[in-house]
């Protein structure tokens, strides 16, 4: 286990976690911000997007009582990525997450599932800044962020191609 707040553990995923995460990627609530519902995952896509052993991000199950109910990620910025968000010579990370059963939606789950995570990555990953880049027209998610302590930075233009069509994205930080 990576840490527990309250109810809420964030554990890294396990190979039998492929199945939950299918699921999730496969419903269009959950798509319609995340990879987009154009984009539906099966097993074989989870298998090969979330266990590539070359890949760095940091990949987690959320689990709340208990129950698996959402995924979070990790990972340090790279140098191109830095430079593209016109940052220099800090520890900065990024992070994603979904909640991916919709009954624990708009419960403040996650409110602490990302003051958490910001909380961990400061402590024991001695991050500087951590950084996300949701759509601009997330406002659940916007939100949720915002009252963790996130600040909208600048708009990233064309930023995700997400259904078909290059989306916007808030440059959000968050700033020890």
């Amino acid at each position: 286990m990576l840490f527990q707040n309250k109810k809420l553990k964030v554990r890294k995923i396990e190979k039998e976690d492929s199945y939950q995460l299918a699921k999730w990627l496969s419903k269009p609530s959950v798509l319609e911000f995340y990879e987009g519902r154009d984009n539906p995952f099966d097993l074989e896509k989870v298998k090969k997007d979330f266990y590539d052993p070359k890949d760095e991000t940091v990949k987690c199950i959320v689990e709340y009582e208990d129950r698996d109910i959402g995924y979070i990620q990790f990972y340090l910025l790279d140098d191109k990525t830095k430079e593209e968000y016109r940052y220099v010579d800090e520890n900065i990370y990024g992070m994603d997450q979904f909640i991916g059963e919709e009954k624990f939606w708009n419960k403040g789950i996650g409110t602490l599932l990302v003051s958490s995570m910001v909380e961990y990555l400061i402590k024991y990953k001695n991050a500087d800044r951590i950084v996300m880049d949701p759509q601009t027209t997330n406002s659940r998610a916007l939100k949720c962020y915002e009252n963790c302590g996130f600040k909208k930075v600048r708009i990233l233009p064309n930023h995700e191609l997400h259904e078909g069509e290059y989306q916007d994205c808030w440059l959000m930080e968050y700033h020890k």
